[in-house]
């Protein structure tokens, strides 16, 4: 655990410091596939598994598998995420803004949760919440292309013009 803390903080480095969106989506992928990761293979498998059905739609499926890998787990910030995003792929809010946060309270660098919860505000018009949460992940991830999209709709908005299409 502690050699997974040491190569994030060196990833994140990296990230703050990449020059290109290449360089920064490469680095991206290195630091999502230490957050899938966990000491216990299983819960690891586990995760993946349940990645495997939201991809699917299997949602059900999906969050009966994170449930159950939480109660024994619930210090895996990466499983908090993706019932987080289930919970946002099934309209559930609420639910997901409490996923996010806890994946945040146990990884405070995960820019994933704080693009989910920009979402969030996003669609539900709370520009203000959208855009405080977009400004956290790029300042993570500099380069994050989602976020800075959003940032920029949001900053359209600002102008009262509608976003190019």
């Amino acid at each position: 655990m502690a050699s997974s803390k040491l190569q994030l903080d060196a990833l994140f480095r990296q990230l703050a410091a990449a020059t290109t969106v290449l360089e920064a989506l490469q680095t991206e992928d290195n630091i999502w596939w230490l957050w899938m990761r966990d000491p216990n293979a299983r819960a690891a498998a586990v995760l993946d598994t349940a990645t495997g059905d939201i991809a699917a739609r299997r949602f059900d499926i999906a969050e009966t598998r994170l449930v159950k890998l939480l109660r024994t787990r619930p210090d895996y910030a990466e499983a908090w995420h993706k019932l987080g995003t289930l919970h946002y792929l099934m309209g559930r809010d609420a639910e997901c803004l409490a996923d996010c946060h806890h994946s945040l309270e146990l990884e405070p660098r995960h820019f994933g949760a704080l693009c989910t919860i920009g979402e969030i505000f996003f669609g539900s018009g709370e520009t203000d919440g959208a855009r405080l949460a977009f400004h956290a992940a790029t300042r993570l991830h500099p380069h994050h292309v989602a976020a800075n999209a959003r940032l920029v709709e949001l900053s359209v908005r600002d102008q009262g013009e509608a976003p190019p299409a």
